[in-house]
């Protein structure tokens, strides 16, 4: 005998998120970069407990500023699949440049894989990192599935976001002094 699908409750107070009870990926999705959202948020407020022990690391100025204008795009992301399309071309090409920018600050500290290490907020922005590549897997499952089509810029933005915050990470090292270790990989 099947088992009766669970259903939302009577009361508004009951239902964490209108689509919570859906079988589908597009809430999957929506919950993930929800948590993306509220993680980049927990690494603004370690970093600036940081930026306080580091006063004049211009740097870690310039990082804040930018994950405070990447915070709300995290919840447009969000949106943007079973929503209206809230990251504009315009969205990407200013975070890929602001990565290509971290990216030239770090050069000398990356040269491959690294062990992800490091003082707060480093743990939390490798979680986004992950969080980040979660979110663009549950796209192509979205996508090439059929459940809805997935406007090119969306994973395009989201895999900035994934090297961003990897490269915000090698730069708290950078600052605070921690060396990284290089991974070789025995697999390939």
């Amino acid at each position: 005998m099947k088992k009766p699908r669970l259903k939302p409750k009577s009361t508004v107070d009951e239902i964490c998120y209108p689509f919570i009870y859906e079988d589908s990926l597009l809430c999957d999705y929506e919950i993930l970069t929800d948590e993306l959202t509220r993680m980049v948020g927990w690494a603004i407020d370690e970093l600036q407990k940081l930026r306080a022990q580091h006063p004049s690391e211009v740097t870690l100025e310039k990082l804040e500023e930018e994950l405070l204008w990447i915070q709300p795009l995290c919840y447009h992301l969000n949106g943007s699949i079973r929503g209206k399309l809230a990251i504009t071309e315009e969205d990407y090409s200013q975070l890929l440049s602001s990565y290509r920018s971290l990216k030239e600050v770090v050069k000398d500290r990356i040269s491959g894989f690294v062990l992800p290490r490091g003082t707060s907020p480093v743990g939390i922005l490798n979680r986004c990192s992950s969080q980040s590549k979660k979110s663009i897997r549950l796209m192509v499952k979205i996508h090439n599935t059929g459940v809805k089509e997935v406007p090119d810029v969306l994973p395009k933005f989201a895999n900035v976001l994934c090297n961003y915050f990897f490269t915000a990470t090698v730069l708290i090292n950078k600052v605070t002094g921690l060396e990284e270790i290089p991974f070789v990989s025995k697999s390939y």
